[in-house]
């Protein structure tokens, strides 16, 4: 059976993707572009045909996490239906939840932010945090210091989930984890 070859969108949908697992497991200054590609299942020098550098895949990456993100609020906002901004806040932070299930956002997220001090990545961090907040308040009609314990509460939720807090019997442990539960 002939093989169709994909096109440069496809591969670069597959690049994201694998740029996405692997900076979330090494981060970004202990990922080479290698690792990317061979994730990918295709060459470091097709990575560069499509990403100029480490910092431009970085960066994409990151965006594409903030369009799952909104796209996992959006599907909770809607599975709440006709609800109060409170209750479409929770909603949405419900399906935050189930998305970063998938520890690979979650981390790329906490590596973002750890590799701040590179202006673009940390860019491409505000950009995403002023699409996600925008999102939350004009979705919701929610006030902004409901808004603002919402993108709070999912610091707290990645905290919790990369500390392994949910884990810890004590009661200090208990305080950040009180009324907070993750898939």
């Amino acid at each position: 059976m002939p093989r169709t070859l994909s096109t440069a969108e496809d591969r670069r949908e597959a690049v994201l993707a694998s740029a996405i697992a692997v900076f979330a497991r090494s981060g970004y200054l202990g990922t080479p572009i290698a690792a990317v590609a061979a994730d990918a299942d295709i060459s470091p020098a097709y990575v560069f045909k499509l990403f100029p550098g480490k910092e431009s895949l970085f960066v994409a990456a990151l965006d594409r996490c903030f369009e799952l993100i909104e796209e996992a609020l959006d599907a909770g906002a809607e599975a709440a239906g006709d609800a109060t901004p409170d209750e479409l806040l929770d909603a949405m932070g419900g399906a935050y939840a189930e998305l970063i299930s998938d520890r690979s956002l979650l981390m790329l997220q906490v590596h973002a932010q750890s590799a701040s001090d590179v202006p673009e990545i940390r860019e491409a961090l505000r950009r995403g945090l002023a699409r996600v907040t925008r999102y939350a308040a004009t979705r919701t009609g929610a006030e902004p210091e409901a808004v603002q314990r919402f993108i709070a509460f999912g610091q707290l939720c990645h905290l919790i989930v990369t500390a392994g807090l949910e884990d810890i019997p004590d009661a200090w442990a208990a305080t950040l984890t009180r009324g907070i539960r993750h898939p």
